[in-house]
């Protein structure tokens, strides 16, 4: 069988799972909500596992695990930190024909975002993003230290949720001779909670990137997205489970088309 059709399997498989969970009831309807804003008051531990296919050279696959804890600490009786870390584990192929693949831990990115104590539907936060070069391989990472601001907004009604969160990088230090960094990451939010299943949600969520440094058609990856989730119990833990498919409208020559994504999400309010 073809790699590109093994890698559906796992991801068609995880859909049909998704949807034959059972509903956890109304009183799961705030968690789910809370499950998808990045600004809530609960601890929050996130694994996406990661399909991109068709890449350059022959049509090949890449895989990433990517750890992302969101943790929130109180400063004060308005204002929280919200702490986010973005850890990938690579494995992808050569960059040429015959190369083989290269495995391991990529950069590493760390936001602290300051947002008021949530009272309504409308929440912002805003804060500074940090790089660091922690990839184990040359071919995973940028080999730079950087840094810039972000900030982010959501709005919570009771089945759909708006958002975005948005960031800009720029290198200050780092390996001698690796390009400069100069990078913008802008991810949209939409989700719709079904209202015969408030624990259910179809979900919009592409993350959009733009590379100053490049030109024309190499600078922008665009893709869109649909997801479907869906947020349930084991014993006394909340989870929350999303499958989607992103297909990039604009990406660089050799980026591939498809990503297939699972993300497990679990949940620990306080």
């Amino acid at each position: 069988m073809p790699h590109d059709a093994r890698s559906l399997r796992g991801p068609a498989a995880v859909l049909m799972s998704v949807l034959a969970l059972p509903a956890m009831g109304q009183t799961g309807q705030s968690l789910v909500q809370l499950a998808k804003n990045p600004f809530a008051d609960l601890t929050n531990l996130q694994f996406f596992f990661d399909d991109y296919l068709g890449l350059s050279p022959g049509n090949q696959t890449s895989q990433a695990v990517t750890f992302q804890p969101l943790i929130p600490f109180s400063v004060s009786p308005a204002f929280s930190i919200i702490t986010r870390t973005v850890l990938p584990l690579i494995d992808q192929p050569g960059a040429a024909p015959g190369e083989g693949r290269t495995r391991g831990v990529g950069d590493t990115q760390f936001s602290a975002f300051l947002s008021p104590t949530r009272s309504g539907s409308l929440v912002w936060a805003v804060g500074p993003v940090f790089q660091l070069p922690t990839a184990t391989n040359d071919a995973l990472g940028q080999g730079k230290w950087g840094a810039g601001p972000t900030a982010g907004v959501q709005w919570s009604g009771t089945q759909w949720t708006f958002g975005a969160l948005i960031n800009n990088i720029w290198s200050f230090a780092g390996t001698a001779g690796r390009p400069a960094v100069n990078q913008m990451q802008l991810e949209p939010e939409v989700n719709y909670a079904f209202k015969s299943n408030p624990n259910r949600y179809l979900s919009y969520s592409p993350t959009i990137t733009t590379n100053w440094e490049a030109s024309g058609s190499e600078r922008w990856t665009v893709p869109v997205s649909l997801g479907i989730g869906q947020l349930f119990t084991v014993g006394h833990q909340s989870i929350n489970l999303q499958a989607t498919a992103y297909y990039n409208v604009v990406a660089p020559a050799g980026a591939g088309n498809w990503t297939l994504e699972l993300l497990v999400q679990l949940l620990y309010p306080k």
